[in-house]
């Protein structure tokens, strides 16, 4: 019985040496599987949908520049008609005959790459940066699938870097869809599409680092998506999008000390292109609107100088008669916080809104006025391009002669102001009327002196100019 017990223990562990390498390769076979079913995290299928949207863009075109001036007593001897810049002559090509005889630039011919993002297939609008195709004598266009392209400017503005331009004989394309720039968030996923140092379509990943970035340009309309996803030169007028594949920013800049990147890109985002490109194919320019007022930043110093309970916003400086501000009741001094419901973050923000919706564009604007909320309704006028935003913040009034105004009338008259001072460059001029400052009356030089003496880190001076009130701001 031992024996019988013995032989069929054997006959168990013979069994389960032999199935048990059966039972492993199993496992492994059924992992293996698993593994394989499961599909990793990828942007290729965006990307395959994106790419044919995202073109290539190659610029030839000429631009003055300045060439060495010639001595006098050469100049005689240097022209269309001298000897020495005629045919066959050695010096023909010298910056000398090539500028016409003596001082001034010469033309010089360039070439450039860049990107671009096709909009509308059907039409072959293709939307840029201005600076890729500025001064172009021949602009042209490579897809994704070698297919390559004449193209025409239909619309450039300098002012915002974007222009649009058109495809001769576009045929079989495809456009991307545009995203609201607006629903963004600090911390979306975002992705570079360009054609960086002339490579070919090169992608990037990263997140939105910040928004309504400005400052680059003061005199430009800026409202920069801030982002980390690598932006090179050539990705100029690439395409930002999201992972949906819709277009939220036209890559525009970077910031490099050193030339290279640092993880600072910044880009337009899509409902500013979207409003300047619509204007561009009804005009071929942008006509921008514009509130008539003057303004700067709302600090938290700002803030405490004016009583004011808020601390964004867009603080009204100025409004200037007979505009759109005015007529709709805007004063100096007013906050503005809100337009057409969202948020106003900075004067720099509303600008820059305000400068791509076009002229006759209904608006409301949520301000603070004296600790309360006001609403106007009003049409953007016409923009005056001159005009220069007060936007700066100077220190001290040193340089203004100042005194008290006699008889009845309370407050400080500008007698003088002189050039390149202070006083100057905050935009007191003579016969201004100081009659407060941070929001405290100003009826004589002593409280006016009195408010100056407990040297507040922002002053507000409200000023009357003829029939209208004005704040000039020093900090």
């Amino acid at each position: 019985m031992k024996k019988t017990t013995l032989a069929m223990s054997a006959l168990a562990l013979s069994l389960g040496l032999a199935l048990a390498p059966v039972s492993f390769a199993s496992a492994a076979e059924t992992a293996s599987s698993s593994v394989a079913s499961q599909q990793m995290p990828s942007l290729a299928p965006m990307l395959e949908k994106v790419m044919p949207s995202v073109v290539s863009i190659n610029v030839e075109g000429s631009t003055t520049v300045n060439t060495p001036r010639m001595p006098r007593n050469f100049q005689q001897f240097f022209g269309d008609n001298s000897p020495f810049c005629q045919d066959g002559s050695p010096f023909q090509s010298s910056p000398f005959c090539q500028q016409g005889g003596a001082d001034g630039g010469q033309q010089q011919k360039f070439m450039a790459l860049g990107s671009g993002v096709i909009i509308n297939a059907e039409k072959g609008y293709v939307v840029t940066n201005n600076h890729v195709v500025d001064k172009a004598t021949s602009i042209k266009v490579q897809l994704s699938d070698g297919r390559k392209f004449d193209a025409k400017v239909v619309g450039k503005d300098p002012r915002s870097d974007i222009a649009l331009i058109e495809l001769k004989d576009p045929k079989n394309l495809s456009a991307i869809k545009l995203a609201d720039s607006d629903a963004l968030r600090v911390g979306d996923y975002t992705v570079a599409i360009g054609n960086p140092y002339g490579l070919g379509e090169t992608v990037t990943s990263g997140i939105v680092s910040a928004l309504g970035r400005s400052g680059l340009n003061v005199e430009n309309y800026e409202n920069f998506i801030q982002t980390d996803a690598a932006i090179n030169r050539g990705n100029s007028g690439g395409a930002l999008v999201n992972l949906n594949g819709e277009l939220i920013g036209i890559n525009t800049a970077i910031l490099a000390p050193d030339g290279g990147n640092i993880g600072i890109g910044f880009a337009i985002p899509s409902n500013m292109v979207k409003n300047l490109t619509e204007q561009m194919v009804k005009y071929g320019q942008v006509k921008r609107g514009e509130l008539g007022i003057m303004g700067t930043e709302l600090n938290s110093d700002l803030a405490k100088a004016m009583k004011v309970d808020a601390q964004r916003g867009a603080f009204v400086s100025q409004v200037m008669p007979n505009s759109s501000a005015a007529k709709a009741g805007v004063k100096a001094g007013d906050v503005i916080v809100s337009m057409n419901g969202k948020p106003i973050s900075s004067f720099a923000a509303l600008r820059a809104q305000v400068g791509s919706m076009p002229v006759g564009s209904k608006v409301k604007l949520g301000l603070l006025r004296e600790g309360k909320q006001v609403s106007v309704d009003l049409e953007l006028q016409q923009s005056n391009q001159n005009q220069v935003d007060s936007s700066s913040v100077f220190n001290g009034i040193e340089g203004a002669e100042l005194s008290n105004r006699t008889g009845k009338d309370k407050g400080v008259i500008v007698n003088s102001v002189k050039a390149n001072t202070p006083a100057a460059r905050i935009g007191l001029k003579k016969g201004d009327v100081i009659v407060g400052a941070n929001q405290q009356p100003v009826n004589n030089i002593a409280e006016l002196r009195k408010i100056l003496d407990s040297k507040p880190s922002v002053l507000a001076l409200n000023v009357q100019r003829g029939d209208t009130s004005i704040y000039l701001l020093m900090q």
